[in-house]
């Protein structure tokens, strides 16, 4: 184990992959421009053949009187001329309104956004600079999405070791795709989401622009045109931490909404589970899911659909997660929150939100008072030795919270964590630690 680490192929080999793959890409840019070409070449003769027909006919025809020609005007293209440009996406307002949560709100910062209104309904520390962890890959898929065919999601990618030795020396969270692996593009999608997995996300990266840094450059791009800039960079496609890597959840909250208007991102975001084909490595397929989508599903929000999720973590931000919820009525809300001690809070901080400024009901309890959304919850807190949202690690320990204690419960492998109360788990090498 404490030897170095060897790859498999040598310089030679690793170099020769490198130029096979530039030239396939080389060999499909040149057939895409073809392609457009092909495409483009019938619609300007037909343009031509329209414009004479048009210009024929009006020399034909007699020439009205004065009168008729305010009548006749062709008041299409006067409309289309005029009409206002689409406003372009940027941060929410907040106003005497907003709700600004306080210390009592385990999340160090948080915005909850209408974006009917594009009012900011709730926030804490919204302004303030944070590290995005794996939401950031909410910007790798859109910017991906927005370079990519319908057409190209059935191509494949293969693995390369570059991008898997990439994911081991920096630790991070994987689909669990093998060197030489080949998979459709359209699951490099649901496994940068779904599994948080950065081999998919490099994946992506690669497949668009050639490389990481070729895509990085797309992706702060975009974040110029959201007209973010001033405050969100991204320096990696996978969410790794480092200083220069950097945005607030309000800017979050706008890579959100603009994911969420893509046809395809909606569809990744919005997934519960997803099956892949079967490949030689694996032969069965994967069962990839979105935990934050499955674990929310079931609480009461008030009424509010989550429709899509992301979530994240890296110890200098802690948990974070953001998601868009949708009323009955089409409604639709984004919540961006960060820096919760476990990625189960982040849950429950979303539901608080959601049910506190969404819900278009006013909830009480069975007694008739008030209900409190925004009272912490007896829910289970997971350390994990990997990013939580992975989904796959080892050695875990789960911690219970009760008024009066804190149960430690530790077990090995994989396990869907109970959402109750301590007192209803089945103990399995307890650790009671008073507080």
């Amino acid at each position: 184990m404490d030897e170095e680490y060897k790859p498999i192929i040598t310089d030679e080999e690793r170099a020769t992959r490198r130029a096979q793959r530039a030239e396939a890409r080389r060999k499909k840019q040149r057939e895409k421009r073809r392609r457009l070409l092909r495409r483009l070449v019938p619609c300007g003769l037909l343009a031509v053949l329209c414009v004479g027909l048009v210009t024929v006919g009006a020399q034909l025809i007699e020439k009205p009187a004065p009168e008729m020609v305010k009548a006749e005007r062709p008041f299409q293209v006067t409309s289309v001329a005029s009409a206002p440009a689409p406003e372009p996406y940027a941060r929410a307002v907040s106003g005497p309104d907003t709700i600004q949560l306080g210390e009592d709100f385990p999340s160090r910062c948080a915005v909850l956004v209408d974006l009917d209104t594009r009012t900011v309904l709730a926030e804490k520390n919204a302004d303030t600079v944070i590290s995005p962890a794996s939401m950031t890959k909410v910007l790798t898929v859109l910017v991906a999405a927005e370079h990519i065919t319908e057409a190209e999601l059935d191509d494949t990618f293969t693995m390369t070791i570059d991008i898997t030795d990439y994911c081991y020396v920096n630790g991070c969270s994987v689909v669990g795709l093998m060197v030489d692996e080949t998979v459709p593009v359209r699951e490099l999608f649901y496994g940068t989401i779904l599994s948080s997995g950065a081999e998919a996300a490099l994946g992506l990266a690669t497949y668009v622009a050639g490389s990481q840094e070729a895509f990085v450059a797309l992706m702060n791009e975009k974040l110029e045109e959201l007209g973010i800039a001033d405050t969100a960079h991204f320096t990696n496609c996978v969410g790794l931490y480092d200083e220069a890597h950097k945005c607030t959840v309000s800017d979050m909250a706008v890579i959100l909404e603009a994911a969420m208007d893509n046809d395809l991102c909606r569809e990744v975001l919005g997934a519960r589970t997803y099956e892949t084909l079967p490949t030689a490595d694996h032969p069965e397929g994967q069962i990839l899911s979105n935990w934050f989508l499955r674990r929310i599903e079931d609480k009461d929000t008030g009424g509010i659909e989550v429709t899509g999720a992301k979530t994240g973590y890296v110890v200098e931000s802690g948990n974070c997660a953001a998601s868009c919820g949708e009323t009955a009525d089409g409604r639709r809300y984004i919540c961006v929150t960060a820096d919760a001690y476990s990625s189960w809070r982040a849950i429950y901080d979303h539901v608080a939100l959601y049910k506190t400024c969404c819900s278009p009901a006013d909830d009480t309890t069975e007694d008739g008072g008030a209900a409190d959304p925004l009272v912490e919850p007896v829910a289970p807190t997971i350390k994990d030795t990997t990013e939580h949202e992975s989904g796959a690690s080892q050695g875990r320990s789960a911690f219970f919270r009760s008024k009066a204690s804190v149960f430690q419960i530790r077990y090995q492998g994989d396990i869907e964590l109970p959402d109750v109360e301590a007192g209803n788990v089945l103990p399995i090498q307890i650790h009671h630690i008073p507080v």
